[in-house]
């Protein structure tokens, strides 16, 4: 029976590590494959979410499903700001987005500091917990894990099925030729940095129950968003998923036996391997299997 407790025990780690690595890396993924702008405030974007819940549970009394959803739109409306004022003018100039977004994140670091000090008071986790053998499993992380299922699939109808999706994958393949069959690719772009910017919000918005609330609570979410984006390839979706998925197999066994530090020390140490192996990362994988299908 033991043995039985342990299974379900790796299981639930392993998908709270996944959805966490999807969840933190999905927003950076579609801004990165779709605008090829490698968003470094992206850490502090979630924060912004983070915060913006945070501030409206404990001081306004503000129910905590409607601070989430306040936390995204405000980020959304931040990165629409952004966007019209710096991003747009970094549009194919992928090394520049870097230095720049880091700019934009040390700002925020600073300015939160500024107006709320080292530290803010967090909030409790919602829905408590529930035991199977000796082991508490939190009701909320399993919330997590379905709605990182929800938001894969929701965006995989979103860019298969509408109009924005179409002209959002145009865009990503051939900016010129999109452009001449009278996409908007500037509002196509502004729109996607948005929707990577309410997907930041909303991540941080979740896990600010799970996490110290402090400016510098982003490079958490960065390091790790980053560094699956990376392994991901340019796929926003596939990419992303299979490298949550392996990474998440891989920090939750290390984390089991050796602890958390472990574990990120885990996957940066695969994300390492995976680079030099897979340089194109797991979406590359996926288009030549696929070009190999074709000519079959």
């Amino acid at each position: 029976m033991q043995v039985g407790y342990d299974v379900i025990y790796f299981i639930y780690q392993f998908l709270v590590s996944t959805s966490f690595l999807i969840l933190a890396a999905l927003g950076m993924a579609i801004i990165y494959g779709m605008m090829d702008i490698t968003n470094m405030a992206q850490g502090e974007f979630m924060m912004l979410g983070a915060y913006t819940t945070v501030l409206l549970v404990n001081r306004a009394g503000c129910p905590f499903v409607l601070a989430v959803l306040c936390g995204t739109v405000v980020t959304a409306l931040f990165g629409g700001l952004c966007d019209r004022l710096i991003i747009r003018r970094l549009y194919g100039r992928t090394l520049d987005s870097i230095v720049v977004t880091w700019g934009i994140s040390i700002i925020l670091q600073q300015l939160i500091y500024i107006l709320f000090g080292p530290d803010l008071e967090g909030i409790s986790t919602p829905f408590g917990s529930f035991k199977i053998g000796s082991v508490s499993y939190s009701v909320y992380r399993i919330m997590l894990i379905g709605i990182a299922v929800v938001l894969v699939l929701g965006f995989y109808l979103l860019f298969k099925l509408t109009k924005f999706g179409l002209h959002s994958r145009a865009t990503m393949q051939n900016r010129e030729i999109a452009s001449a069959f009278g996409v908007n690719t500037y509002k196509i772009n502004s729109l996607t940095f948005m929707l990577g910017s309410a997907l930041a919000g909303l991540v941080g918005s979740l896990y600010a129950p799970l996490m110290g609330i402090t400016p510098t609570m982003g490079t958490n979410f960065l390091t790790e968003s980053f560094v699956t984006v990376v392994v991901g390839g340019a796929n926003p979706l596939a990419g992303t998923v299979l490298a949550g998925t392996g990474l998440g197999l891989v920090e939750g066994t290390l984390s089991i036996f050796y602890g958390t530090f472990i574990g990120r020390i885990g996957i940066l140490l695969i994300a390492i391997l995976s680079i030099r192996v897979l340089p194109n990362g797991f979406s590359g994988l996926v288009e030549r299997n696929s070009i190999r299908r074709k000519r079959r």
